[in-house]
C-alpha cells in the first residue's frame, strides 16, 4: 500500500514537470514531420514514417526516462523532503520501488501517446493515397512494446545512479553513457577480443557483461522492413529485461539503505 501511495505521488509530480511536456511535444512534432518527409519521396512512404516515428519515440522516450529518473531522489534531497519521508515508517526499499513504479506509469502514458500519434499519422497517410487503413503495419506496436521494456531498464539505471550521487549532472552523464554503450555492447565485445593482454580483455569483458545489451530490444529495423518478430523472441528479451531491472533495483535499494542523509 505504501509503495502504491509513493508511486501515485511520483506520477503526479512527474506530470507537472515541464521537461516532460517539452520532450513529448518534440517527439510528436518529429512524428508529424515524418509525414512531410514521406511526401518528398516516391513510394515506401509508410516505411519512412514508421522509421522516423519509432526512432523519435525511442530517443525522446529515453530522454524522458533519463532526465526524470535521475531527479527522483536528487530532487527530494535538494528540497529537503527526503528527511520527512524517511522519518516515517517507510522502508527505503519501498520508497525506491514506489518511485520507480510511479515513473514507469509516466513513461507508459507518454509512450502510449506517442504511439497513438504515430498510428494516426499512418492512418492519415493511407487515407491520403486512397489506401485501406488495414494496410498499416500493426507490428509497430511490437516495436513500441520493446522500446518500453528498454526504457524500463534505462529508468532503473537512472534511478540507481541517483541513489548514490548528489549531482544530477553526474547522474545524467553516467546514465547516458550506459545507454550509449548499451547499444554498442557487441562492438565492445569485439574490441575486447582484439586486445592481446588478458588484463584489458578481462576489463572490457567485465563491462560487456555488466552493462545491459540494449540492442536486444531494437526491432525497429525489422518492423520497418516487414521482417517477422516472433513472440518467443519478445518473451525471452522481456525476461532478460525484467531480470536486469530486478538486479539493478536490488543494488539501488542496498545503496540507498546505506546512504546517510544526516
Amino acid at each position: 500500500m505504501k509503495v502504491l501511495t509513493i508511486a501515485r505521488n511520483t506520477f503526479r509530480e512527474a506530470i507537472r514537470d515541464r521537461i516532460l511536456y517539452n520532450l513529448l511535444f518534440f517527439a510528436l512534432f518529429m512524428i508529424a514531420v515524418s509525414l512531410l518527409l514521406a511526401t518528398l519521396t516516391v513510394g515506401e512512404q509508410s516505411k519512412i514514417i514508421i522509421d522516423i516515428g519509432l526512432g523519435s519515440i525511442n530517443i525522446f522516450g529515453a530522454l524522458i526516462a533519463i532526465f526524470l529518473g535521475i531527479g527522483l531522489i536528487i530532487k527530494e534531497i535538494e528540497k529537503k523532503t527526503i528527511y520527512n519521508i524517511l522519518s516515517k515508517p517507510v522502508p527505503r526499499y519501498q520508497f525506491i520501488t514506489g518511485k520507480y513504479i510511479g515513473l514507469l506509469i509516466t513513461i507508459m502514458v507518454n509512450i502510449a501517446i506517442m504511439g497513438a500519434g504515430l498510428y494516426l499519422i499512418l492512418i492519415i497517410n493511407e487515407l491520403r493515397w486512397g489506401h485501406a487503413i488495414f494496410n498499416i503495419n500493426f507490428d509497430i506496436w511490437k516495436a513500441i512494446y520493446m522500446i518500453f521494456i528498454e526504457l524500463m531498464v534505462v529508468t532503473a539505471i537512472a534511478l540507481m545512479f541517483s541513489t548514490f550521487s548528489s549531482s544530477s549532472t553526474l547522474s545524467a552523464i553516467f546514465t547516458i553513457a550506459a545507454y550509449i554503450i548499451g547499444h554498442l555492447t557487441e562492438e565492445l565485445r569485439l574490441l575486447g577480443d582484439k586486445f592481446p593482454g588478458t588484463y584489458m580483455k578481462g576489463a572490457v569483458n567485465f563491462f560487456y557483461y555488466l552493462l545491459p545489451n540494449l540492442d536486444n530490444f531494437n526491432v525497429k529495423g525489422k518492423v520497418v522492413h516487414g521482417i517477422y518478430v516472433s513472440p518467443s523472441y519478445m518473451i525471452m528479451v522481456t525476461l532478460y529485461g525484467l531480470l536486469y531491472i530486478c538486479a539493478v533495483l536490488i543494488i539501488s535499494g542496498v545503496i540507498f539503505q546505506r546512504r546517510d542523509f544526516k
